[in-house]
């Protein structure tokens, strides 16, 4: 069983690490004498957090599959990964009956098949690492629970999120490397503001409207699961539900497991 101290000095990668989660995780596993990649589509964002935990900028959008393997091989010559945290992702405030093309397309490109691109880029460059292997997944607490709300194509895509990182935590425990799934609570993020991340192919605004970002605002910050985190890496992987709603997600998840077992006839 691999500790966080087995890590020094190794590399890491986290995507979305220009603010939020990702910045939160850059910024700690720095602090634990990683060497870290500091992933977002903005470039500014990206070389400020990098260059204040003496990281690495590396700027691609994670829902472009070229992308994604262009930027591995920028880095693959400075030498393999030890750990790769697949965090990137978009809030989008949309329903599904009637969301516009490009919001349901946006929001699949990057919140599922941003994690399989990613996924398929980096895993590679963490074949000759040596020591403990670790890949990490962000999903959300939306897919414990049934859609609704007024964030349904958001909730339905983290549950495709958190369906990929179950078979990647399959997959890649063939190959012994361990994995995380990541599922945070409502936290103080700017994931409300996924308009800013925006890539030009999607079109619309490059912000939304601050008013809605209230509930955000007042949620806890994303460094109180880090202690957790830690301790998860340490122990080998495994699931981190961190509920910020004071049991409402287990009794969403219990609710929703329970009508799925009722439905349940064998034939």
């Amino acid at each position: 069983m691999a500790d966080l101290s087995d890590f020094k000095g190794k590399r890491a990668l986290v995507t979305g690490a220009g603010d939020g989660i990702g910045e939160m995780l850059a910024r700690n596993l720095a602090a634990a004498g990683m060497q870290v990649v500091v992933q977002d589509i903005r470039r500014e964002a990206a070389e400020h957090v990098a260059h204040e935990i003496g990281g690495v900028p590396l700027v691609f959008d994670v829902s472009d599959r070229e992308a994604c393997i262009d930027a591995a091989d920028q880095i693959a010559d400075r030498g393999p990964l030890n750990l790769v945290w697949i965090n990137a992702g978009v809030g989008v405030g949309s329903p599904i009956l009637t969301g516009k093309a490009k919001a349901v397309e946006w929001a699949l490109d990057v919140n599922v098949r941003g994690v399989i691109w990613t996924a398929q880029a980096f895993a590679p460059l963490m074949t000759e690492a040596t020591g403990p292997r670790h890949v990490g997944i962000t999903a959300s607490t939306a897919a414990l629970r049934r859609p609704e709300g007024d964030f349904p194509l958001y909730a339905t895509t983290k549950h495709a999120t958190f369906a990929v990182a179950e078979a990647l935590r399959g997959e890649l425990a063939q190959q012994g490397v361990d994995t995380t799934i990541l599922c945070p609570g409502l936290l103080n993020t700017k994931i409300w503001d996924g308009a800013k991340a925006r890539p030009d192919r999607f079109g619309g605004a490059r912000h939304m409207d601050p008013s809605i970002s209230k509930m955000w605002d007042e949620a806890k910050l994303p460094d109180v699961m880090w202690p957790d985190i830690a301790r998860v890496i340490g122990q080998g992987g495994g699931y981190l539900i961190c509920s910020t709603d004071q049991g409402g997600t287990k009794a969403a998840f219990e609710a929703r497991a329970q009508e799925i077992s009722s439905g349940i006839v064998e034939v």
